[in-house]
């Protein structure tokens, strides 16, 4: 069962009157600011470090249950709630499994993707398997077969009334993946694709019909494709995988032609909607482009008949609504929330009623369930309430100009309370480095160094997406170069600023950011008077090596690492902070988790061995249990004392 103080937290319809937006808004708000009033209160990182209190809403498709993650502690949990009484069922699986994901098929079952680290080879790797779970019964079973490759999840259409569904998966992780047609309501478990060499992955249209597969055969990228109702695949073309022209994004279909929709950024250099056929491969009219931004994502009509929103990210997360009932819903909201972002999460499939999350750079966020019928909208539950009792620091959108006269964009972050002038400064590069940015969201890390007096900027670096191909691309070949340039021109700019004090530097990342602190403080000492990591990586030659393995070819890898190191005749040992242990000289705090399988321990275990073998100061500790991030809001709690104590004696605020 569920603990009851989570029950007691879980605001449903019962308890909250149905009002307005406004009038739902101004008095979730009202709670915060009387308390908030009383100034910058010291925030225990035990609050920074809690776990959402709920988090993934998805209605049922009729609307009368939501199914979410339930953060309740020390522990994750899916739960399935009835709003109008605030009544809880609660689901965990084994502890060595985890919960990836998760949706609704029809009204009565639930489709989990379960996870775990399971050795395979001579290594580990991440293994995934479905499950069904009957809303009615409670029971749950295994969707899949017995034997069958690492990836056990991968769905690629679910029956609206949730009778059936379509399952890629590999026999072995030997063989390519098939499709299969799997019964929902009995035992059955039909092959309707059978593998093809060189195809990883199939698509289907709304109807459930698998439609086109792509994949990778030597350094070309593939293509099959059927037209509705056909039996055959076939080629329907090639071309070289770095080769604009033929790059294919999100493909959608319409249901009873060739045609359909791709994101595609052959035209403009940005991503954007192009109507596209699909038995011609042949680019159409454009349906949307962002303003300056490529579009992430989209979705079409349920029957298939159109875009339904478009997805994108300039300073904020943004959608645009093709669907007018949608879009007047959205423009209601967004006038009550004025700065603060309001986003439909989930809604029934009548669209009758909705999951709206509220939330903001200093706002972790609150859920509401909105009504369209009478446009009234009830409190549902507070992402972590007992924040909100403090003074949290508001991000802003920035940009400078680097050396070489590219625009980066970034977020800056104020403490509250403070003049800003001459503020200690905290430089926080985001990970990937491709194919990811900084969004300006809620960040628990930044909102720990603001509420300690740090100004934090987070620079989005040449690289990052979203801002065009052009921009990406300039990204290549310059991990510890032009990309730390980046990093270093923005602390220029704050000091010419005013802002930032030149003499109060440290600069602090995970993943890709976690190297680039390791390797800003090791290339440039002169700037920053300490560094801190979790889970970056050390050993750049040891950490590309590693990665091929994740690759489905020896070409892809290789493309891989050619845009990391750029000219072939580069040593990467140059950039890399195990290569270069002798040229540290400021203090290092370095943290890991003991099963990341993207940046395994070795980075981090050996580099602390070569610092004290060279007699380096530096700070080491790793999390046993965790990954790639912190899941445990113990282990995060941990970490953020430590960083806070590491800063406070080498780069101290006050």
């Amino acid at each position: 069962m569920i603990t009851r103080w989570f029950a007691a937290a879980l605001v449903g319809a019962a308890i909250v009157n149905a009002v307005s937006p406004a009038a739902a808004l101004a008095a979730n708000e009202a709670g915060a600011k009387v308390k908030a009033d009383a100034g910058p209160v010291r925030i225990p990182t035990a609050e920074l470090a809690r776990t959402p209190l709920i988090s993934g809403p998805s209605l049922s498709p009729d609307g009368k249950l939501l199914l979410a993650m339930l953060g309740t502690p020390g522990q994750s949990t899916l739960g399935i709630i009835d709003p109008t009484t605030a009544k809880i069922n609660s689901f965990r699986l084994p502890d060595d499994w985890e919960i990836a994901s998760y949706r609704w098929a029809g009204n009565g079952t639930v489709l989990i993707s379960a996870g775990k680290t399971t050795p395979w080879l001579d290594d580990e790797a991440y293994m995934t398997r479905l499950l069904a779970h009957d809303v009615a019964t409670g029971k749950t079973r295994f969707v899949g077969k017995r034997e069958q490759g690492l990836e056990g999840d991968d769905i690629l259409y679910v029956d609206p009334d949730g009778k059936w569904l379509l399952l890629s998966i590999q026999r072995t992780v030997y063989d390519w993946p098939s499709v299969y047609r799997v019964d929902l309501e009995g035992d059955g478990f039909k092959q309707v694709v059978a593998e093809r060499k060189g195809i990883w992955e199939w698509y289907a249209d709304g109807n459930g019909f698998v439609r086109a597969g792509t994949g990778i055969e030597g350094d070309k990228w593939v293509m099959v494709y059927r037209s509705p109702g056909s039996n055959a695949f076939r080629y329907a073309g090639r071309a070289k995988i770095d080769d604009v022209k033929a790059s294919l994004g999100l493909m959608r279909f319409a249901l009873d032609s060739d045609k359909g929709y791709i994101l595609s950024s052959e035209k403009t250099g940005r991503d954007a909607v192009y109507r596209f056929d699909y038995a011609t491969l042949q680019t159409g009219e454009l349906v949307f482009a962002a303003p300056e931004n490529d579009v992430s994502d989209f979705t079409l009509q349920p029957d298939g008949s159109g875009i339904r929103a478009a997805y994108y990210t300039d300073v904020r997360d943004r959608v645009e609504w093709f669907d007018p009932e949608r879009k007047e819903v959205q423009a209601a909201i967004d006038k009550a929330v004025g700065n603060k972002e309001a986003w439909i999460v989930s809604q029934s499939r009548d669209g009758s009623k909705m999951v709206v999350l509220v939330t903001g750079t200093n706002d972790p966020g609150t859920y509401y369930i909105f009504q369209t019928a009478n446009g009234v909208m009830q409190r549902l539950a507070m992402v972590n309430e007992k924040i909100r009792a403090f003074k949290l620091a508001a991000s802003k959108a920035v940009s400078y100009t680097a050396r070489d006269g590219l625009k980066i964009p970034a977020y800056l972050t104020l403490p509250v309370g403070r003049e800003a002038k001459n503020l200690p400064l905290i430089i926080m590069p985001h990970g990937g480095p491709y194919g990811v940015r900084d969004r300006g969201d809620f960040d628990a890390e930044v909102q720990l160094l603001a509420n300690r007096g740090y100004a934090v900027l987070q620079p989005n670096y040449r690289g990052s997406e979203s801002y065009g191909r052009s921009f990406e691309d300039k990204g290549t070949g310059q991990w510890g170069r032009a990309m730390q340039d980046d990093l270093d021109d923005g602390m220029d700019w704050l000091v010419k600023q005013g802002i930032a004090d030149p003499k109060r530097v440290c600069i602090v990342g995970a993943s890709y950011g976690g190297y680039a602190a390791m390797w800003g403080a090791t290339r440039n000492p002169e700037r920053y008077r300490c560094a801190a990591s979790f889970a970056g990586v050390m050993d750049v030659p040891r950490q590309l090596k590693y990665s091929r393995d994740f690759f489905i070819n020896a070409k892809s890898a290789r493309k891989w690492k050619d845009r990391v190191r750029g000219e072939q005749s580069f040593n990467l040992s140059d950039i890399s902070p195990m290569g270069q242990v002798p040229r540290l000289s400021v203090p290092v705090l370095i943290t890991h988790g003991a099963k990341d399988q993207r940046v395994p321990l070795k980075q981090s275990a050996l580099y602390a061995k070569a610092l004290e073998k060279a007699g380096k100061p530096f700070e080491y500790h790793v999390y046993p249990g965790e990954g790639h991030g912190l899941t445990n809001p113990e282990n995060r709690k941990d970490y953020f004392d430590r960083l806070e104590a590491f800063l406070t004696k080498h780069n101290p605020a006050d």
